[in-house]
Order: C-alpha cells, then structure tokens, then sequence
C-alpha cells in the first residue's frame, strides 16, 4: 500500500505490525500474535478483509507530519487515533522503546497538546496499559 502526503509518499513496505499488534475480534486474533491471513508481507485476505482493518488508518502513513522515526518498523510502536484518544501499541518485544528518545518526547508533546484539547494519550505493550501524563 502507498499513501501520498503532503511530505511525500509512505508505504508499508514490509510492515506488518497492524497484522500483529491489535487484537482483532472479526477474525478472533488476539492482540500481539500474527493474523493467520498475513503471509509476513502482506495480507493474503486483502480484496475480502474485514471492514475493521480496511478502516485501520496507522497515523505514521496518514500524517505526513509524523516524523520518519515514527515508522512503526523503526520505532516499534504504531499510532493510531481512536475518537479522543490517541492509541500507542508498543511491541511487546521492544517494551522499553516508548520509554527511549526521541519517542519518550514526542509522546509528552502529544499529550500536552492532547489535553489542551480535550484528548489524552494511552500506550498499550503485551498486558500493560499506560496512560501518558503531561509533567
């Protein structure tokens, strides 16, 4: 999949985190295991997938302004928003990731601006759930 921005085209490329990290209940996969559908490199189901993972819009390819370090095979984490919440899922193989920089910076400044607005910031690695605190 490519997707232009305004910063130039994003794709996929060999990712597959979306594949694995969510919990997915149309296809009753668990959050933090490969969809069965998933051939490592793409989803073998694509055409006939569920409307859940055609509406899945990862932010690092539909915001151009989110930094290139935000690549979820880079960072190990993956974006999303979910109404006023703006979702973080860590690998659970890289569980400190979110806590390292440039990551643990830009995630403060998005909480920030997240609760000015009315919004808040929640990262999820494996069983963990942490809500993101501004100082």
């Amino acid at each position: 999949m490519e997707i232009t921005t305004e910063h130039g085209a994003r794709t996929c490329g060999s990712c597959t985190l979306c594949c694995r990290l969510p919990e997915i209940e149309t296809l009753a996969k668990p959050p933090d295991v490969l969809c069965r559908h998933c051939t490592g490199e793409s989803c073998a189901i694509y055409a006939d997938r569920p409307q859940l993972c055609r509406d899945f819009l990862c932010l690092w390819m539909t915001d151009g302004s989110l930094a290139d370090h935000w690549q979820p095979l880079r960072s190990h984490m993956l974006v999303y928003e979910q109404g006023p919440q703006l979702t973080v899922l860590a690998d659970p193989d890289h569980p400190g990731a979110w806590r390292k920089e440039p990551f643990a910076s830009d995630l403060l400044r998005w909480t920030e601006e997240a609760e000015r607005n009315g919004r808040y910031v929640v990262l999820f690695c494996g069983d963990d759930v942490t809500k993101i605190g501004a100082a």
